[in-house]
């Protein structure tokens, strides 16, 4: 549900440059770049004391217009050739993507509408962007669809016929020329959206791709697998956000199902679940959007969305071992869906932003720096 991209903070982001998809710089050395605009060596960062249940109210920077009937869910940043910002977010209702000005949340135009030829949508749901290229899925079309930047022409279109009811998608450069792409397919049983598939079937809860740009600057797809745990106690009941670090190997899959305690569940890259888990009573409700937040090269913080009324709670977490790391809440924002982070400076957010989506109709935006200063963050985060 997340933007993979990866910019310096502020002291870097004045010399950003687009890259497109061949020249994309590759995720660890971005990491690199992060550390280099540190001034001095990054601490370790702590978690914070037992008993410790300090909930900062960070008020929104700008909250967006809210969408008559609109059925918002996921969020991806991208910064445009002329040097703005822009947040493209999901509408499953109108079957749009509806492009906002991040640093206003003014909307500037909306793309697609109902249908099944490229360029048009039934139902979207997660999205994620990497250089000029943006991954769109559709849960009823039952694939992913790759449009360019900034014109949104239709470039690829994969999953089918394997995807059954896929939701998120993350994204990261494997090789020069080469993205490992996963969606997290969430079929239930009925297909009703209801029911838990037996857990034997569960090994196909997220789907891998490889999708790579040849010389001639066209585009293919392949599945390269599948996977899910199939016990009951690590088992993938209902998935829908994903995200990723390959600094440390690590999938975060967020189980959704509250019957059964919802949480994130940790993978490797390569799909094989850790035994890592976090305190039983971490969400009150459904583990929604989850984005990292990349302080130096190793270094930072997870923030997940645990959908609440009547405030989302922002979850903190280490990006190391994830120990809770603290938690806020914004003024208004609730029953958050999708987030996204965007670690570069912008001409309103000079530390970078969060954007999330709010109660279904609406986008909020929260400076970084002032979460940091909130939460009492590792401040190499806001140098």
């Amino acid at each position: 549900m997340i933007s993979s991209a990866i910019v310096c903070g502020r002291p870097c982001a004045r010399r950003r440059r687009r890259h497109t998809f061949p020249m994309r710089i590759p995720f660890l050395f971005l990491i690199t770049l992060l550390a280099g605009c540190a001034t001095t060596p990054p601490t370790d960062l702590r978690p914070r004391a037992a008993g410790d249940d300090a909930r900062p109210v960070v008020d929104e920077a700008w909250r967006s217009a809210p969408v008559d009937g609109g059925e918002l869910d996921s969020l991806a940043a991208w910064p445009t050739p002329d040097g703005a910002t822009w947040l493209l977010v999901t509408d499953k209702h109108s079957d749009t993507l509806r492009v906002l000005d991040a640093d206003t949340g003014a909307t500037l135009r909306t793309v697609g509408g109902p249908g099944t030829t490229p360029g048009r949508f039934d139902r979207p749901n997660g999205i994620a962007v990497y250089g000029d290229l943006a991954f769109v899925v559709e849960r009823d079309n039952r694939r992913v669809q790759v449009l360019s930047l900034p014109d949104f022409a239709p470039r690829l279109v994969f999953g089918t016929p394997e995807l059954r009811s896929p939701y998120g998608i993350w994204l990261h450069e494997a090789a020069p020329g080469v993205l490992e792409v996963y969606v997290t397919d969430s079929f239930m049983d009925p297909p009703a959206h209801t029911g838990v598939p037996a857990f034997d079937t569960l090994d196909e809860r997220v789907r891998r791709y490889r999708v790579t740009l040849d010389e001639a600057d066209a585009l293919s797809a392949r599945l390269i697998g599948s996977f899910g745990a199939t016990t009951p106690d690590r088992a993938l009941r209902i998935v829908e956000s994903i995200a990723g670090d390959p600094a440390y190997d690590r999938l975060l899959i967020a189980d959704e199902d509250t019957r059964h305690g919802a949480t994130l569940r940790d993978y490797r890259l390569d799909g094989r679940p850790r035994r890592t888990s976090l305190a039983a009573d971490t969400f009150a409700g459904e583990p929604e959007g989850i984005a990292l937040w990349p302080c130096t090269m190793d270094a930072g913080y997870w923030i997940a969305a645990d959908q609440q009324r009547p405030r989302t709670v922002f979850h903190l977490f280490d990006r190391k071992t994830l120990a809770p790391a603290g938690r806020f809440t914004g003024a208004v924002a609730a029953q958050t869906d999708g987030i996204a982070l965007y670690a570069g400076a912008t001409s309103r957010f000079p530390h970078g932003a969060l954007f999330a989506v709010h109660d279904d109709r609406a986008v909020v935006a929260f400076d970084l720096g002032k979460v940091a200063a909130a939460a009492r963050l590792d401040r190499h985060c806001v140098d």
